[in-house]
């Protein structure tokens, strides 16, 4: 079986690197290590954190788009989302959802953002007015979203009652949603219902991957929180799952063996973001990568 290179669109580092502190040579480092697995393109996700360090980040990403080859653009996930569903997040670095609050961090370069559309003012028309993905995460409403950002993990859960986040998310026929497949965020029961809910051509497969992941590091320091990793999981102080220790080829392969993959999961993030698939990947019967070529 044959796919394009893959594409990390919800991606916070890994061997290492933080998108949220590394320098720009380091970031540019990595694009090779990835391609070397099959990652062809990647959003460097940026987590919540001050709009000085934010803006710091965004120059770094940009200078090391400069250097290699695969850096897409940024995802910004945080500063805009719920208190209620913050997950690992710091709240003390939220800013209510306006455009003035944006334009402190703005850059061209921000092509997904994330937030809770429950409290928007205003920011979600200004953004799409700018061709940026808006993804709803973090929440407990939707709206005129894209996407949806780890969909059922920190929003609203399915309930047979009322709205929620995770059932708008099922229903748009229309949204891209994301789904973190890694055996640990989602549960089988719920990836099944994921997958006969979502039309599998608005599917997104994300890591979410920290910078833990593939690296030697056991704990590290990851959205102001600690971060302890036991060889299956991420976990915070209290017990908070945290972003995926895996990346994209050891999730699909993962899937692969429960018989829940499509290819197509592959080729969608082409389409949401309109680019050109720039190699392929050639797969063995196991779901191992076999050959990758431009």
């Amino acid at each position: 079986m044959k796919t394009p290179l893959l594409i990390e669109q919800h991606f916070h580092g890994a061997y290492g690197v933080d998108f949220n502190k590394a320098g720009a040579d380091e970031i540019a480092a990595l694009a090779p290590k990835l391609r070397e697995i099959g990652i062809g393109g990647f959003f460097p996700t940026l987590v919540t954190d001050s709009v000085e360090n934010i803006k710091r980040q965004i120059e770094a990403i940009k200078k090391a788009s400069t250097m290699c080859k695969g850096i897409l653009g940024i995802h910004l996930e945080g500063v805009f989302i719920n208190p209620a569903k913050k997950g690992i997040h710091n709240p003390e670095h939220f800013l209510p959802l306006t455009v003035e609050n944006y334009r402190k961090i703005e850059d061209d370069f921000i092509k997904i953002v994330t937030l809770a559309p429950e409290l928007d003012e205003g920011l979600i028309d200004y953004l799409k007015s700018k061709g940026v993905k808006v993804q709803a995460g973090h929440c407990t409403g939707w709206g005129s979203v894209d996407g949806a950002t780890h969909t059922f993990n920190a929003m609203s859960s399915v309930s047979h009652r009322g709205e929620s986040s995770a059932l708008s998310a099922l229903i748009d026929d229309n949204a891209y949603a994301e789904i973190i497949a890694d055996g640990v965020h989602v549960s089988d029961d719920a990836l099944r219902l994921f997958f006969k809910s979502k039309p599998l051509d608005r599917v997104i497969l994300i890591s979410d991957a920290l910078p833990i992941t593939y690296s030697d590091l056991t704990e590290t320091v990851f959205a102001d929180s600690k971060i302890f990793y036991d060889g299956c999981k991420a976990i915070s102080a209290d017990g908070t799952i945290a972003g995926s220790t895996k990346l994209l080829p050891e999730i699909i392969k993962i899937l692969a063996q429960k018989d829940m993959f499509s290819p197509c999961f592959v080729e969608n993030t082409y389409r949401y973001h309109n680019i050109e698939p720039a190699g392929e990947i050639e797969w063995d019967s196991g779901f191992n990568i076999r050959k990758i070529s431009s």
